[in-house]
Protein backbone atom coordinates (compact mmCIF):
# COMPACT_ATOMS: atom_id res chain seq x y z
CA UNK A 1 0.00 0.00 0.00
CA UNK A 2 1.45 3.38 -1.07
CA UNK A 3 1.39 6.65 0.97
CA UNK A 4 -0.16 9.46 -1.74
CA UNK A 5 -0.05 13.20 -0.95
CA UNK A 6 -3.58 14.42 -1.88
CA UNK A 7 -3.61 16.59 -4.51
CA UNK A 8 -4.60 20.02 -2.78
CA UNK A 9 -1.51 19.67 -1.44
CA UNK A 10 0.71 19.56 -4.25
CA UNK A 11 1.08 22.20 -7.34
CA UNK A 12 3.06 21.58 -10.45
CA UNK A 13 5.75 23.28 -8.89
CA UNK A 14 6.32 20.27 -6.63
CA UNK A 15 9.15 18.76 -6.55
CA UNK A 16 9.56 14.87 -5.47
CA UNK A 17 12.80 14.84 -3.15
CA UNK A 18 12.67 11.28 -1.55
CA UNK A 19 10.89 8.80 -0.30
CA UNK A 20 11.34 6.22 2.22
CA UNK A 21 9.43 2.88 3.49
CA UNK A 22 7.57 2.33 6.55
CA UNK A 23 6.73 -0.88 8.11
CA UNK A 24 5.67 -2.29 11.96
CA UNK A 25 4.47 -5.63 13.94
CA UNK A 26 5.67 -7.93 11.58
CA UNK A 27 5.23 -10.13 14.69
CA UNK A 28 6.59 -13.37 13.08
CA UNK A 29 6.67 -16.28 14.73
CA UNK A 30 6.51 -19.86 13.57
CA UNK A 31 2.67 -20.69 14.28
CA UNK A 32 -0.42 -21.31 13.31
CA UNK A 33 -2.88 -18.57 13.21
CA UNK A 34 -3.61 -17.33 16.27
CA UNK A 35 -5.77 -14.41 17.88
CA UNK A 36 -4.27 -11.27 20.43
CA UNK A 37 -4.47 -11.12 23.95
CA UNK A 38 -7.98 -9.65 23.98
CA UNK A 39 -9.20 -12.53 21.82
CA UNK A 40 -10.85 -10.46 19.04
CA UNK A 41 -8.02 -9.93 16.19
CA UNK A 42 -6.76 -12.65 13.87
CA UNK A 43 -2.94 -13.03 14.37
CA UNK A 44 -0.79 -14.33 10.89
CA UNK A 45 2.05 -15.32 12.58
CA UNK A 46 3.83 -17.30 9.65
CA UNK A 47 1.96 -15.05 6.78
CA UNK A 48 3.78 -12.41 8.40
CA UNK A 49 6.68 -13.38 6.58
CA UNK A 50 5.21 -12.79 2.89
CA UNK A 51 4.30 -9.86 3.72
CA UNK A 52 7.66 -8.82 4.48
CA UNK A 53 9.12 -10.08 0.99
CA UNK A 54 6.38 -8.94 -0.84
CA UNK A 55 7.17 -5.35 1.51
CA UNK A 56 10.72 -5.77 0.25
CA UNK A 57 9.93 -6.83 -3.24
CA UNK A 58 7.88 -3.41 -3.79
CA UNK A 59 10.77 -1.23 -2.39
CA UNK A 60 13.44 -3.15 -4.33
CA UNK A 61 11.39 -2.86 -7.89
CA UNK A 62 10.87 1.15 -7.24
CA UNK A 63 12.06 2.67 -9.83
CA UNK A 64 13.70 5.49 -7.60
CA UNK A 65 14.28 3.35 -4.49
CA UNK A 66 13.44 4.63 -0.93
CA UNK A 67 16.51 6.00 0.92
CA UNK A 68 16.21 4.03 3.66
CA UNK A 69 13.16 1.96 5.73
CA UNK A 70 12.32 2.09 8.71
CA UNK A 71 11.18 -0.82 10.62
CA UNK A 72 9.12 0.31 13.81
CA UNK A 73 9.24 -2.63 16.50
CA UNK A 74 7.49 -5.84 17.22
CA UNK A 75 9.60 -7.68 14.56
CA UNK A 76 8.89 -10.97 16.15
CA UNK A 77 6.23 -11.96 18.51
CA UNK A 78 5.93 -12.69 22.30
CA UNK A 79 4.95 -16.47 21.51
CA UNK A 80 8.37 -17.53 20.29
CA UNK A 81 9.79 -17.23 23.76
CA UNK A 82 7.26 -19.76 25.05
CA UNK A 83 8.53 -22.10 22.59
CA UNK A 84 12.56 -21.53 22.91
CA UNK A 85 12.51 -20.08 19.30
CA UNK A 86 13.18 -16.53 19.93
CA UNK A 87 16.53 -16.55 18.42
CA UNK A 88 15.51 -18.91 15.68
CA UNK A 89 12.39 -16.50 14.45
CA UNK A 90 14.48 -13.09 14.14
CA UNK A 91 17.37 -14.86 12.89
CA UNK A 92 14.63 -15.59 9.99
CA UNK A 93 13.72 -12.47 9.64
CA UNK A 94 16.76 -10.74 9.71
CA UNK A 95 17.81 -12.78 6.85
CA UNK A 96 14.60 -11.67 4.66
CA UNK A 97 15.86 -8.39 5.72
CA UNK A 98 19.13 -8.81 3.88
CA UNK A 99 17.49 -8.83 0.68
CA UNK A 100 16.68 -5.43 0.93
CA UNK A 101 18.98 -3.36 -1.23
CA UNK A 102 18.57 0.03 1.39
CA UNK A 103 19.19 0.61 5.27
CA UNK A 104 16.56 -0.38 7.75
CA UNK A 105 17.08 1.61 10.70
CA UNK A 106 15.32 -0.87 14.03
CA UNK A 107 12.74 0.26 16.74
CA UNK A 108 12.10 -1.71 19.85
CA UNK A 109 8.39 -2.35 20.89
CA UNK A 110 7.07 -4.37 23.41
CA UNK A 111 7.94 -7.75 21.91
CA UNK A 112 11.21 -7.32 21.24
CA UNK A 113 10.94 -7.27 25.64
CA UNK A 114 9.14 -10.53 25.67
CA UNK A 115 11.58 -12.33 23.75
CA UNK A 116 14.90 -10.53 24.90
CA UNK A 117 16.86 -8.44 27.31
CA UNK A 118 17.77 -5.15 26.56
CA UNK A 119 21.16 -6.47 26.79
CA UNK A 120 20.86 -8.65 23.92
CA UNK A 121 19.11 -6.62 22.04
CA UNK A 122 21.65 -3.91 21.94
CA UNK A 123 24.50 -6.46 21.10
CA UNK A 124 22.20 -7.72 18.54
CA UNK A 125 21.53 -6.54 14.86
CA UNK A 126 17.98 -5.08 15.59
CA UNK A 127 21.04 -2.24 17.34
CA UNK A 128 21.24 -0.47 14.04
CA UNK A 129 22.89 3.04 15.86
CA UNK A 130 25.74 2.29 14.00
CA UNK A 131 23.79 4.18 10.95
CA UNK A 132 23.66 7.46 13.18
CA UNK A 133 24.62 10.78 12.18
CA UNK A 134 27.46 12.76 14.29
CA UNK A 135 27.07 16.44 14.56
CA UNK A 136 30.20 18.30 14.56
CA UNK A 137 30.81 20.50 17.63
CA UNK A 138 27.30 19.62 19.60
CA UNK A 139 28.03 16.77 21.99
CA UNK A 140 24.30 17.57 23.32
CA UNK A 141 22.84 15.77 20.12
CA UNK A 142 25.33 12.32 21.03
CA UNK A 143 22.56 10.00 22.90
CA UNK A 144 23.32 8.25 26.05
CA UNK A 145 24.30 4.35 25.88
CA UNK A 146 20.95 4.35 28.52
CA UNK A 147 18.48 4.41 26.11
CA UNK A 148 18.06 2.91 22.27
CA UNK A 149 17.70 6.66 19.94
CA UNK A 150 20.20 8.24 17.28
CA UNK A 151 19.41 10.22 14.45
CA UNK A 152 20.72 9.99 10.98
CA UNK A 153 20.10 12.37 7.50
CA UNK A 154 19.00 10.68 4.97
CA UNK A 155 18.37 13.61 2.43
CA UNK A 156 19.94 17.23 3.01
CA UNK A 157 17.65 19.38 5.40
CA UNK A 158 15.91 16.23 6.75
CA UNK A 159 16.90 14.50 10.08
CA UNK A 160 15.37 11.25 11.02
CA UNK A 161 15.12 10.62 15.24
CA UNK A 162 14.78 7.19 16.38
CA UNK A 163 13.22 7.06 19.57
CA UNK A 164 13.43 4.47 22.64
CA UNK A 165 9.96 4.29 23.93
CA UNK A 166 10.69 1.77 26.35
CA UNK A 167 13.70 3.63 27.90
CA UNK A 168 11.61 3.38 31.23
CA UNK A 169 10.12 0.07 31.91
CA UNK A 170 9.59 -3.03 33.64
CA UNK A 171 9.87 -5.21 30.33
CA UNK A 172 14.07 -5.90 29.81
CA UNK A 173 15.28 -5.07 32.24
CA UNK A 174 16.92 -7.48 35.43
CA UNK A 175 14.14 -7.16 38.22
CA UNK A 176 17.38 -6.33 40.39
CA UNK A 177 17.65 -3.63 39.00
CA UNK A 178 17.73 0.33 39.83
CA UNK A 179 15.93 0.85 37.08
CA UNK A 180 13.47 -1.64 37.28
CA UNK A 181 12.68 -1.24 40.97
CA UNK A 182 12.07 2.72 39.59
CA UNK A 183 9.62 1.73 36.53
CA UNK A 184 7.88 -0.88 39.40
CA UNK A 185 6.93 1.94 41.30
CA UNK A 186 5.98 4.16 38.96
CA UNK A 187 3.38 1.54 37.44
CA UNK A 188 2.50 0.74 40.78
CA UNK A 189 1.61 4.25 41.71
CA UNK A 190 -1.13 4.41 38.93
CA UNK A 191 -1.85 0.94 38.53
CA UNK A 192 -3.19 -1.02 41.86
CA UNK A 193 -4.69 -3.63 39.80
CA UNK A 194 -3.24 -7.05 40.58
CA UNK A 195 -2.56 -7.97 36.55
CA UNK A 196 -0.53 -5.09 35.63
CA UNK A 197 -1.09 -5.48 32.13
CA UNK A 198 -5.21 -4.70 32.58
CA UNK A 199 -6.27 -1.10 32.61
CA UNK A 200 -9.46 -1.83 34.15
CA UNK A 201 -10.99 0.77 36.31
CA UNK A 202 -7.67 3.14 35.33
CA UNK A 203 -7.70 7.06 35.18
CA UNK A 204 -4.89 7.13 33.44
CA UNK A 205 -4.68 3.50 31.21
CA UNK A 206 -1.94 3.82 29.35
CA UNK A 207 -0.24 2.69 32.89
CA UNK A 208 0.40 -1.13 32.30
CA UNK A 209 3.31 -3.40 31.73
CA UNK A 210 3.09 -3.92 28.23
CA UNK A 211 3.83 -0.10 27.58
CA UNK A 212 6.76 2.01 28.54
CA UNK A 213 7.88 5.43 28.44
CA UNK A 214 10.54 8.29 27.99
CA UNK A 215 13.07 8.98 30.44
CA UNK A 216 14.04 12.86 31.55
CA UNK A 217 17.31 12.54 29.77
CA UNK A 218 15.80 10.89 26.70
CA UNK A 219 13.16 13.46 26.51
CA UNK A 220 16.40 16.54 27.15
CA UNK A 221 18.05 15.03 24.36
CA UNK A 222 15.40 15.12 21.91
CA UNK A 223 14.82 18.17 22.91
CA UNK A 224 18.64 19.52 22.27
CA UNK A 225 18.47 17.54 18.10
CA UNK A 226 15.07 19.16 17.56
CA UNK A 227 16.43 22.81 19.18
CA UNK A 228 19.68 21.95 16.01
CA UNK A 229 17.25 20.80 13.26
CA UNK A 230 14.90 24.11 14.07
CA UNK A 231 18.30 26.69 13.90
CA UNK A 232 18.90 24.96 11.03
CA UNK A 233 15.92 24.74 9.08
CA UNK A 234 15.95 21.34 9.48
CA UNK A 235 12.72 19.25 8.39
CA UNK A 236 12.30 16.41 10.98
CA UNK A 237 10.79 12.62 10.95
CA UNK A 238 10.41 11.34 14.48
CA UNK A 239 10.38 7.21 14.62
CA UNK A 240 8.90 5.38 17.27
CA UNK A 241 7.49 2.14 18.38
CA UNK A 242 3.96 3.00 17.20
CA UNK A 243 1.57 3.90 19.80
CA UNK A 244 -1.94 5.11 19.11
CA UNK A 245 -4.41 7.74 20.41
CA UNK A 246 -6.63 5.24 20.64
CA UNK A 247 -7.36 3.08 22.52
CA UNK A 248 -5.03 4.97 25.21
CA UNK A 249 -3.99 2.00 26.52
CA UNK A 250 -1.63 1.93 24.11
CA UNK A 251 0.00 5.39 24.91
CA UNK A 252 3.26 6.09 26.46
CA UNK A 253 3.78 6.57 29.99
CA UNK A 254 5.20 8.57 32.01
CA UNK A 255 4.93 11.78 31.36
CA UNK A 256 3.57 11.70 28.01
CA UNK A 257 -0.05 10.63 28.50
CA UNK A 258 -1.56 11.36 24.48
CA UNK A 259 0.22 11.16 21.27
CA UNK A 260 3.93 10.96 22.10
CA UNK A 261 5.13 12.26 18.41
CA UNK A 262 3.66 15.66 18.90
CA UNK A 263 6.38 17.72 17.67
CA UNK A 264 7.21 19.40 20.97
CA UNK A 265 6.21 23.15 19.99
CA UNK A 266 8.73 22.97 17.20
CA UNK A 267 6.95 23.63 14.26
CA UNK A 268 9.76 21.87 12.05
CA UNK A 269 8.80 18.71 13.57
CA UNK A 270 6.78 16.45 12.41
CA UNK A 271 6.56 12.60 12.26
CA UNK A 272 5.92 8.98 10.80
CA UNK A 273 4.94 6.83 12.83
CA UNK A 274 1.46 5.32 11.75
CA UNK A 275 -1.06 3.96 13.78
CA UNK A 276 0.50 0.33 12.28
CA UNK A 277 -0.40 -1.53 15.64
CA UNK A 278 -3.73 -1.79 14.83
CA UNK A 279 -3.19 -4.48 12.32
CA UNK A 280 -1.30 -7.63 12.80
CA UNK A 281 0.22 -8.21 9.30
CA UNK A 282 2.96 -6.37 8.69
CA UNK A 283 2.10 -3.06 7.06
CA UNK A 284 3.65 -1.56 3.95
CA UNK A 285 3.60 2.20 3.49
CA UNK A 286 6.03 4.75 1.16
CA UNK A 287 6.12 8.07 2.19
CA UNK A 288 7.21 10.30 -0.69
CA UNK A 289 8.52 14.11 0.72
CA UNK A 290 8.12 16.87 -1.81
CA UNK A 291 8.95 20.25 -1.31
CA UNK A 292 6.99 23.36 -2.91
CA UNK A 293 8.57 26.02 -5.19
CA UNK A 294 7.57 29.57 -4.38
Amino acid sequence: MDYKPEPELLSESSERLFSFGVIADIQYADLEDGYNFQGNRRRYYRHSLLHLQGAIEHWNQERSPPRCVLQLGDIIDGYNAQYKASEKSLERVMNTFQMLRVPVHHTWGNHEFYNFSRDYLTNSKLNTKFLEDQIAHHPETVPSEDYYAYHFVPFPKFRFILLDAYDMSVLGVDQSSPKYQQCLKILREHNPNTELNSPQGLREPQFVQFNGGFSPEQLNWLNAVLTFSDRNQEKVVIAIFPFTPRPLTVCAWPGITETPWRSFGLTSAWCASSPATLTMAAILRTLTVCTTST
